[in-house]
């Protein structure tokens, strides 16, 4: 199964195993409000593009993106992954996708204020 490749902007990115990577993206499908940069995600999902660069969505989009990634990643993957020997570490690199969303700058919600 080919990797995953996010692109948080040039020189931050984010890598996963096709499976891991397609969860990613199935948990921002399901959340997220704007239903074209749904749609672009789903497309990535369903032909097995492999990369999604964050730049391609709308701002608006990409803010919610980062901000579902920074409020309810980590917590569905321990719900929602299967129980097997490599769960920590799949869970410590959803960990690192959360992290590079601030090493790439984006800002929170309450910081625009």
């Amino acid at each position: 199964m080919m990797a995953g490749l996010i692109v948080l902007k040039p020189g931050v990115d984010w890598t996963a195993t096709g499976g891991l990577f397609d969860w990613t993206l199935e948990f921002l499908i399901a959340r997220i409000s704007d239903r074209q940069a749904a749609a672009h995600l789903q497309e990535i999902v369903d032909n097995n593009l492999g990369s999604l660069w964050i730049d391609d969505l709308p701002a608006a989009a990409k803010q919610e993106v980062v901000n579902h990634w920074r409020e309810g990643l980590v917590a569905a993957g321990e719900r929602q992954l299967p129980d097997t020997e490599h769960k920590t570490d799949v869970i410590r690199h959803l960990q690192e996708l959360v992290e590079a969303t601030y090493t790439a700058g984006f800002v929170a919600p309450n910081d625009l204020a």
